[in-house]
């Protein structure tokens, strides 16, 4: 427990929230959840996906009305009935998707919001990023930026509580240490912050206390302290799944064919940002990319999808020469892209089994009837395979992040995969949902998949991945096997404090 934390038997809480509880038609989706928060402490909100926690924060903070319980702010009794009211009583969050208009530029959002620019300015410096336009349009800004500035837009608020939720599933490391910094500073300043993370890092560092949700209700209060990980996972998920999730995935080499990979890219330039990039991914093989923020791995995965035009270079699909001028074009080379952003991805007002169905009704053409036989079976056994929750089948949006992500990826298992290209899928995921993700990933590649797996977690191409490219200032420095990925060797060469190694591919 971080020394200057203060003793909530002293000191009132700052917020105070019991038996909070919201169903949104027959899903249940908060029962009895609780929380406490005291001045100047960082109190970590944990729980797997489903469990409640991004509607308990919307609902704090006036997006979401309750349909039971009661709220306490700065000892007073509280019904936030909108973002706005929640603002007026101190309550500021940042929430797990961008909250940035992104037809308008930064300068409209800050009006949109009230923001004063100067104070946003001096966040959106400390947080790490330099040379920000105001009159820039925000759907052009990678969503980590987009990130930081919705941080630095509540931080300009001068929030009693902030309440971030999955803050940092977006950001390579550097900006990650920018924002542990910075939090830990406002709590020692007098803040109070809910700190809504799956990274257990990033947990111990800076958290004084973590309250566990389990199933919609609060099913334990505990400081944080050496060793405190393994009893949080057991009351995350429950003595028995924890105990079965614990078990970590095994990693099976690939059987890679060295003369024709799947694909292979060569000299590759994109934007600004994409200088030199060359790669082979074979089949049965999952390749991982480790890159810090803004090295040019979203330009490489918007060129294998079929999203940009490369400036330079040359791909090859099975041996073949090819170019992509559309998405579709990558999809017909059988190449296919899951994004990091699920929002873009996903039809959120349709159904699961629509957004699933979706590449298959492509598939069939312009003419003719759809054999919906053999599309209902297939979307059925993706949903079976991913362990898709359809609780909320009528809305995509109603479900769970994680399993917003287990249906982006299960259309594509549904059309049948032989490329896949993940950019950063376990973002915002718990541990059961990630370990689920990871098995699904050896388990294609065993099939002959070849996966490229960029990931914002280090320690997740062990994991995952039986080989690593590391991208520093466009350019890939180092090709690093997977039992030689530590995450010390990994953050090096992300650094750029490595020379390239002639690592055969």
């Amino acid at each position: 427990m971080n020394a200057n934390m203060t003793d909530p038997t002293t000191h009132p809480p700052v917020l105070d929230a019991k038996g909070v509880a919201k169903r949104f038609g027959a899903v249940v989706a908060l029962r009895d959840a609780s929380l406490q928060v005291a001045r100047g402490q960082i109190v970590a909100l944990m729980g797997a996906n489903g469990a409640g926690k991004s509607t308990f924060v919307k609902i704090l903070t006036g997006a979401l009305k309750a349909d039971a319980g009661h709220v306490r702010i700065k000892g007073r009794d509280s019904t936030v009935g909108s973002p706005a009211a929640a603002r007026r009583w101190g309550l500021v969050p940042v929430y797990q998707e961008p909250s940035l208009i992104p037809d308008l530029d930064v300068a409209d959002n800050l009006r949109l919001g009230d923001t004063p620019v100067d104070p946003f300015r001096h966040w959106v410096s400390e947080l790490g990023i330099s040379g920000l336009r105001l009159d820039e349009l925000i759907g052009r800004l990678p969503l980590a930026t987009l990130r930081i500035l919705d941080l630095a837009r509540s931080l300009a608020a001068e929030p009693d509580v902030l309440m971030l939720d999955e803050m940092t599933a977006a950001l390579p490391t550097d900006l990650v240490d920018r924002v542990m910094t910075v939090v830990r500073a406002q709590a020692d300043a007098g803040r109070s912050i809910i700190y809504i993370s799956h990274r257990f890092t990033e947990i111990a560092r800076i958290c004084d206390r973590a309250t566990i949700l389990r199933d919609g209700a609060t099913v334990g209060d505990v400081a944080i302290e050496p060793g405190i990980e393994e009893r949080i996972v057991e009351m995350m998920l429950g003595s028995e799944v924890a105990r079965a999730s614990g078990r970590a995935t095994e990693r099976r080499t690939a059987q890679a064919n060295a003369q024709t990979p799947r694909l292979r890219v060569s000299g590759l330039k994109a934007g600004s940002r994409l200088s030199d990039v060359s790669l082979d991914l074979h089949k049965g093989e999952v390749l991982g990319v480790v890159a810090l923020e803004g090295q040019g791995q979203d330009e490489l995965f918007d060129v294998l999808g079929g999203q940009r035009r490369p400036l330079a270079g040359r791909l090859e699909v099975d041996g073949h020469p090819t170019s992509f001028a559309h998405p579709s074009d990558a999809i017909a080379a059988g190449l296919t892209l899951v994004p990091g952003d699920r929002a873009h991805a996903l039809l959120m007002p349709r159904s699961v089994r629509e957004n699933i169905a979706l590449p298959l009704i492509a598939r069939f053409g312009k003419w003719g009837a759809i054999p919906m036989r053999d599309e209902a079976a297939r979307v059925t056994a993706a949903i079976e395979r991913l362990q898709i929750d359809t609780r909320a089948q009528g809305e995509v949006r109603r479900l769970s992040g994680g399993n917003q992500q287990k249906v982006t990826i299960a259309r594509w298992i549904a059309k049948g995969v032989q490329t896949l290209l993940l950019f950063d899928p376990t973002r915002g995921i718990d541990i059961r949902t990630k370990r689920q993700i990871y098995a699904l990933v050896r388990d294609l590649a065993d099939q002959g998949a070849a996966v490229l797996f960029y990931t914002s977690e280090l320690a997740e191409i062990r994991l995952a991945c039986d080989r690593a490219v590391v991208i520093f200032n466009g350019r890939v420095v180092d090709v690093i096997d997977a039992a030689d990925a530590d995450e010390p060797t990994l953050m090096r060469a992300a650094y750029g404090l490595t020379e390239a190694r002639a690592v055969p591919a």
